[in-house]
């Protein structure tokens, strides 16, 4: 028993660790790229021109071969060349955009035989780019009948607590739900303040992937009951290795599991495993009956965006960098949304009319248009996942209050500023220190 423990929470280690590596490793040599606008945002028709050095413990380099490319974002570059620097730096004289959108530009260094790359990707009137996402007819009635469906489906909440897990001021569980049908199960981690009283809620959506969750105890000792939850209706608490063959077996590739049907496809349960979260913060005697908000980061962003515009017993969300946004932006010749569905190597996909027809009832960019309540938003312009160019489609249909924290340099991950600027934002909504 003590030796699963030890694995359990070594994996867990592993996977925070993990997710810090997805920030750039420090390296000696470092290419440093700037734009000439700082702000890294031109208008349609300016010329951008790319300020490159290469620095070994901060001097700059002597006789570095540079290979680079410039182009829209996810698309094939419309220039590589290669250049020779004699001192460690040089300017490159780009191209610009007739349409907003955002253009990249990616430079390989060769010091001693090793490679070494950066980005940097700058804004073309990014406020003034238009969604590809076709607005289904009948959006808003699919969802309800999806949500009059759920409602008929007994909860069946089951919850064991984990002493292991819990501390002098929290309680934490596990949970599992019926989910939106007969025996489709819905897992998480919930934590609640041990202290008697009424408490608001957070609700945790997941990024992609299989794992095991540990549950936010942090925000719930500041007395918030937190919930976080899995997607793929199992157990969350598991050993370690059955996340690992699911991931390599049986999920593989989840986010593609009958696209072409609009009720089975496979973020249908998803979506609504995040209204039955809430039904179950619902039914808690320790909830205040009112303060709830959701948070997530790519899938989970898309997530919290989607359980928002869902659900309107929730007062406020916070997202990173939403994935599921602007699925079709490929289809008209420009970077669309993770999972990427119908890119260059997705061809089959994007000539199927069934396929692209689901994704209009499952892209982020048509709940945005719905969202009423209060967003914070955050994210950079390197990110190579989820495109900016496919957030900027769904932030610019949002009319309900919306601020966005920008770190423009980062990619698939965030500098500590916005995760703390996040968490301050998040506590004021719930009216916490």
């Amino acid at each position: 028993m003590k030796n699963s423990k030890l694995i359990f929470f070594l994996f867990l280690f592993l996977l925070i660790a993990g997710a810090g590596m997805a920030q750039p490793i420090e390296q000696n040599v470092k290419i440093i790229i700037g734009p000439d606008h700082p702000n890294w945002v031109y208008k349609v028709g300016e010329r951008v021109k790319f300020n490159v050095s290469v620095l070994q413990y901060g001097n700059p380099l002597k006789n570095v071969k540079l290979v680079y490319e410039l182009g829209p974002e996810k698309m094939n570059p419309e220039k590589r060349d290669s250049m020779q620097l004699s001192y460690g730096s040089t300017t490159i004289e780009a191209g610009t955009m007739k349409t907003p959108g955002f253009y990249r530009c990616t430079i390989t260094a060769e010091v001693n035989g090793k490679k070494y790359s950066g980005l940097a990707t700058v804004g073309f009137d990014p406020d003034k780019i238009v969604p590809a996402a076709v607005n289904p007819d009948d959006f808003a009635q699919f969802w309800d009948k999806a949500k009059e469906d759920l409602a008929k489906i007994p909860m069946d909440p089951r919850m064991t607590l984990l002493p292991e897990r819990s501390t002098e001021k929290v309680n934490v569980y596990h949970i599992n739900l019926q989910n939106f049908r007969l025996g489709s199960r819905l897992y998480g981690i919930l934590c609640v303040p041990k202290k008697p009283g009424k408490y608001p809620a957070l609700l945790r959506v997941p990024g992609a992937g299989i794992r095991p969750y540990n549950g936010d105890i942090a925000t719930a000792e500041k007395g918030v009951i937190t919930l976080e939850i899995g997607i793929h209706g199992i157990p969350v608490n598991m050993d370690p290795g059955v996340y690992t063959n699911l991931s390599a077996g049986a999920l593989s590739g989840y986010q593609a599991f009958n696209l072409e049907d609009r009720d089975r496809y496979y973020y249908k349960r998803v979506y609504m495993g995040c209204v039955r979260a809430n039904d179950f913060l619902f039914s808690l005697p320790e909830f205040d009956g009112n303060t709830l908000g959701v948070t997530g980061g790519s899938q989970g962003g898309a997530l919290s965006i989607i359980t928002a515009a869902l659900d309107s017993r929730v007062k406020f969300l916070g997202a990173y960098y939403p994935a599921l946004s602007d699925l079709t932006g490929f289809m008209i010749g420009r970077a669309g949304g993770w999972p990427h569905l119908f890119n260059k190597d997705n061809v089959n996909a994007a000539s199927n009319p069934d396929k692209v027809k689901t994704t209009g009832y499952y892209d982020v960019v048509n709940f945005a248009r719905l969202l009423k309540v209060p967003g914070m938003y955050s994210w950079g312009f390197n990110d190579v996942t989820c495109p900016p160019t496919s957030m900027y489609a769904a932030y610019n249909v949002i009319k309900a209050p919306k601020s966005l924290f920008l770190d423009i340099e980062t990619g698939h991950w965030t500098y500590p500023e916005q995760r703390e600027n996040m968490e301050i934002w998040l506590q004021k909504q719930l009216k916490v220190n």
